[in-house]
C-alpha cells in the first residue's frame, strides 16, 4: 500500500489536485471533512471539548457551534492545542482504518506537519502558487477580506517545518503551468 498525501498552503489548490485525482478513479480522504464528520459523531470529542476547551460550544442539543470553538481556540494557542491533540488522534486512526484495504490513495491536509499525518505517509505531493495568486483564490470562494485571508497564510506559514519529508515532490499551481499533466507524470512514476 502507498499513501501520498497532498497538501500545500489556503489557496494552493491541493482541492484542485485532489478532485482530479477522484476524477481519475483514485481514493482521497478530506481530512477537514472528515475530521468534522468524526467531531459531529464523537460524543468524546464533544464532551472533551466542553471539559477542556469552552463549555458554551457545545450547544443545549449537543451540537458543536464552530463559531464559538473558533472563537475561543483562534484566541488562544493553547487552547488550540488541546483541540488539534484530541482530533488529530481521531483522524489518523480514521484514515489508518480508511486506507487500510486501498493499494494507492491520497490524502488532503493543509497541516500536514501539524497533525503528524508526515509520519503516516509514503510521499507528499505540494501544491505551490505565488501569494497573490492564493489571496485571490481565497477572495473570490471565502467572504473574508484580504488582511483575513494574509493573517491565515502567515498563520500557516509561521509554523516553521524542522524537516520536510524525504519524498517531496512540488506541484506549480501558478494558473500558467498546467496541473493535469504534471498529475499524470507524478502518477506514471508510481
Amino acid at each position: 500500500m502507498a499513501l501520498i498525501a497532498i497538501t500545500g498552503g489556503i489557496g494552493s489548490g491541493k482541492s484542485v489536485v485532489s478532485r482530479i485525482l477522484s476524477v481519475l478513479g483514485y481514493s482521497v480522504y478530506d481530512c477537514d471533512l472528515r475530521a468534522k464528520q468524526i467531531m459531529d459523531g464523537s460524543s468524546e470529542i464533544k464532551s472533551y471539548i466542553a471539559e477542556h476547551i469552552c463549555t458554551e460550544a457545545i450547544t443545549s442539543a449537543g451540537d458543536i457551534d464552530r463559531v464559538v470553538l473558533a472563537q475561543e481556540v483562534f484566541n488562544n494557542p493553547r487552547k488550540l492545542e488541546l483541540l488539534n491533540i484530541a482530533v488529530h488522534e481521531a483522524v489518523k486512526s480514521d484514515l489508518t482504518t480508511w486506507a487500510s484495504d486501498k493499494q494507492l490513495a491520497f490524502v488532503e491536509t493543509a497541516i500536514l506537519y501539524q497533525s503528524g499525518l508526515d509520519l503516516m505517509v509514503d510521499r507528499v505531493w505540494e501544491v505551490t502558487a505565488p501569494e497573490e495568486i492564493r489571496i485571490q483564490r481565497v477572495l473570490k470562494r471565502n467572504n473574508i477580506t484580504v488582511e483575513q485571508v494574509k493573517a491565515r497564510i502567515k498563520s500557516q506559514d509561521d509554523f516553521a517545518v524542522k524537516k520536510k519529508h524525504p519524498a517531496t515532490i512540488l506541484i506549480e499551481n501558478d494558473n500558467t503551468v498546467p496541473l493535469l499533466p504534471q498529475i499524470l507524470t507524478l502518477l506514471a512514476t508510481l
